[in-house]
């Protein structure tokens, strides 16, 4: 497994912008896809974004579709989240998560990645 730390969370207003990152170490990180998920206190963990090894396949939850872009760098072992017009209800822990092996499974819930992050907190204000 990877070993993930996230980075980039905090405070801004409704309409702001933050950058998530999230950096691996350990196993070979170009052979995992990765994923964002986040947690609202008394919520189930949820879907937000993954992307394939490669790069080339991306999926994201309705809620953030147009608002958020997931990227990955495989030369830094990084993958980042970049979120524009954020809105209160986009507060919540960000998790970085990833997942082995070649499978894309046709939904993607947590169940799948077997590596994750400490999380990082985003607080939207309005």
């Amino acid at each position: 497994q990877v070993q993930l730390v996230e980075s980039g969370g905090g405070l801004v207003q409704a309409g702001g912008s933050l950058r998530l990152s999230c950096a691996a170490s350990g196993r070979t990180f170009n052979g995992y896809h990765m994923g964002w998920f986040r947690q609202a206190p008394g919520k189930e963990r949820e879907f937000v974004a993954r992307i394939d090894w490669s790069g080339g396949r991306i999926d994201y939850a309705d809620s953030v579709k147009g608002r958020f872009t997931i990227s990955r760098d495989n030369a830094k072992n990084t993958v980042y989240l970049q979120m524009n017009n954020l809105k209160p209800e986009d507060t919540a822990a960000y998790y970085c998560a990833g997942q082995g092996g070649p499978r894309w499974t046709p939904t993607p819930t947590p169940a799948d990645f077997g590596s994750w992050g400490q999380g990082t907190q985003v607080t939207v204000s309005s």
